[in-house]
């Protein structure tokens, strides 16, 4: 057995906020562990890191390579829950297990619980939590489900938060929308967000810059709704895609705005470390979650949405004020507690 440790998570999918948490995590991961990583698109995260990988696509090459590891760190994001799939779920669960069988420590690093839809979700996950060797959650939702589970463990903030902060240079300049298809958003709801943009854009003479933060998710979404007929005119002039193949491209675009509205968690997140503005838009709790410690207005998609102009004026009272200096340093002093996990590792 080697010194490796395998760091399973959703990394080489191209989602900038998952290749963020990886930044994040090897950047927390002491200097004596030689990290293992588990990824779909190997050759660009061995580029980028300088690290070993393995297909996390294939669940037989990631089992025969925790036979060659001294350990498993589930990293970051929310890897317990059903949401996506539960085929997911038991991918994940059948790493844990696996890890357990060999004798290795399983830490759970910065994780989100849930959703957990499913009651089989839930006594599977209540059965697997005890087999955690030490866990740190990232927000407190996820520390409370799993007291609800029979599991009590510390909690911080979202470990992307541990990235270096830049400073802010977008006061006047465009507004930044890091949007994502939704079950949530009808296509009604649709022209609600779209009218509140355009009308912001219009009253204050402003480019709209989309930036897609998942490749496959979030790309097409622009056309999509040009091609349903939803984009107001006056909004498609203003309107440009730009693309971001790093989170620190992300941070750049981020850093020049003078508005980051947000749907997906580590957008929000990259453009509060930018210094931006932000506004959220939650499609799921850990988005409205984190906007909640932040402090940063928020607008959830499950409910009824304001008007366009309600909404509008929401984000315009959010234009060109910056991200509160003080509220920036207790998330990142937050993620202390995550590093502190993997302090253990370094033994």
């Amino acid at each position: 057995m080697t010194r490796s440790v395998l760091l399973c998570g959703y990394y080489g999918e191209h989602n900038l906020g998952d290749d963020a948490l990886l930044e994040a995590l090897l950047h927390q991961l002491p200097a004596s562990v030689t990290p293992l990583v588990t990824a779909y698109d190997e050759a660009a995260v061995e580029q980028r890191h300088g690290v070993a990988t393995v297909q996390r696509r294939s669940l037989r090459n990631v089992l025969i390579a925790l036979r060659q590891c001294r350990a498993l760190v589930l990293g970051g994001g929310s890897l317990l829950q059903d949401s996506t799939s539960l085929r997911s779920l038991l991918y994940y669960g059948a790493l844990i297990v696996a890890a357990r069988l060999q004798g290795r420590p399983v830490f759970l690093w910065a994780q989100g619980l849930g959703p957990l839809r499913r009651l089989r979700s839930r006594l599977l996950v209540r059965w697997l939590l005890p087999m955690a060797t030490a866990i740190t959650w990232r927000d407190a939702g996820s520390a409370r489900l799993a007291r609800e589970l029979g599991c009590v463990a510390p909690h911080g903030a979202d470990a992307v938060w541990a990235l270096p902060p830049l400073p802010w240079l977008g006061r006047g300049g465009p507004i930044v929308v890091c949007w994502r298809p939704t079950r949530l958003l009808t296509p009604q709801s649709w022209s609600v967000l779209l009218e509140a943009l355009s009308q912001l854009a219009e009253a204050h003479d402003r480019q709209v810059l989309w930036l897609p933060f998942h490749r496959s998710q979030d790309d097409p979404l622009l056309q999509w709704l040009q091609q349903q007929g939803l984009m107001p005119p006056a909004l498609l002039r203003r309107s440009r895609q730009v693309e971001a193949q790093l989170p620190s491209e992300a941070m750049a675009v981020f850093r020049s705005a003078g508005l980051v509205v947000a749907m997906r968690l580590h957008a929000l997140i990259l453009a509060a470390l930018s210094g931006s503005p932000v506004a959220a838009l939650s499609y799921d709790p850990k988005v409205q979650a984190c906007a909640s410690e932040f402090g940063c207005g928020c607008t959830d998609l499950a409910d009824v949405l304001p008007s366009p102009d309600q909404l509008s004026a929401a984000w315009a009272d959010a234009l060109d004020q910056p991200t509160s200096a003080d509220a920036l340093r207790q998330m990142q002093q937050a993620t202390a507690v995550h590093q502190a996990l993997l302090q253990r590792l370094g033994a």
